[in-house]
């Protein structure tokens, strides 16, 4: 079996895409959770075609309560029938068992995906059962190192995103050439004059770009994180995907292939 990074890399070679589509179902969008399933489903089958991997905002699921984990599994489980990686946006940190306990839940089980999106500003020994779980899986995790918003700056200036950095190509170490690790950085799409650095500190790190689309990423100023073989990153659009037009599964259709053909004309 493929781990999530190799599954991303196939998939980005083969239907020459490197757009992670975000499903951020909004519950004041629909009639009710029926609709909201039945619609995030259908964008998810939709869009498929134009997907390296699909991007779950855990935010969107919980804030439905009991109903909204049972819709993200029916969203995993599709996505996996469909050979999409699932990369869940949790932005998950803590420290000791509760660490543990969050690995066990978001990293595996129906409702988890292959990837996860975590914290490391409680300090860098609280990634290491986020680590150990993903590579027991075959699956991966994203490590914030400079956020897409605007407010980032507050604690990720002043050289801390590049230490964080440095930390992520050093669990990587041994990782095979031509190959990514376990560990992915998350580098915001908004940010596009650091990404050559990024890419250079972490050669072997999978990036993910958020913030394409609706937060103001321009798929034409990305070139920096990708490799000459035109792997290495995936850039995220969530709203500008799902809700391209309303609810119209077709807009979303053409938003999906207009962010492909996009980022691929930069490379």
């Amino acid at each position: 079996m493929l781990t999530f990074a190799q599954a991303v890399t196939e998939r980005t070679l083969r239907l020459n895409t490197r757009l992670c589509v975000g499903l951020d179902p909004r519950r004041d969008a629909y009639r009710d959770t029926a609709h909201l399933k039945s619609h995030t489903l259908e964008v998810l089958e939709a869009c498929a075609p134009y997907a390296a991997c699909v991007k779950p905002q855990l935010a969107f699921y919980e804030a439905l309560g009991l109903e909204g984990f049972g819709i993200l599994e029916e969203v995993c489980a599709a996505a996996r029938t469909l050979g999409l990686p699932v990369l869940l946006d949790a932005k998950r940190g803590d420290i000791g068992s509760t660490a543990e306990a969050y690995a066990r839940a978001w990293l595996s089980g129906r409702h988890a995906g292959a990837a996860l999106t975590v914290n490391p500003f409680l300090g860098f020994e609280t990634l290491t059962p986020f680590v150990d779980t993903a590579r027991e899986n075959g699956g991966a995790v994203f490590v914030l190192v400079k956020t897409s918003n605007p407010g980032q700056a507050d604690l990720q200036g002043s050289g801390v995103s590049e230490r964080v950095a440095v930390e992520i190509n050093r669990l990587n170490a041994g990782t095979p050439e031509g190959e990514y690790g376990a560990v992915g950085a998350v580098v915001g799409a908004t940010h596009p004059a650091d990404l050559a650095t990024f890419r250079a500190l972490m050669p072997r790190a999978l990036l993910l770009l958020p913030g394409l689309g609706a937060q103001g990423g321009a798929a034409s100023d990305l070139k920096g994180a990708f490799h000459a073989d035109g792997t290495g990153a995936i850039a995220s659009a969530s709203r500008g995907v799902q809700y391209a037009d309303g609810l119209s599964v077709a807009a979303s259709v053409e938003a999906a292939r207009g962010f492909r053909d996009g980022l691929n004309g930069v490379l």
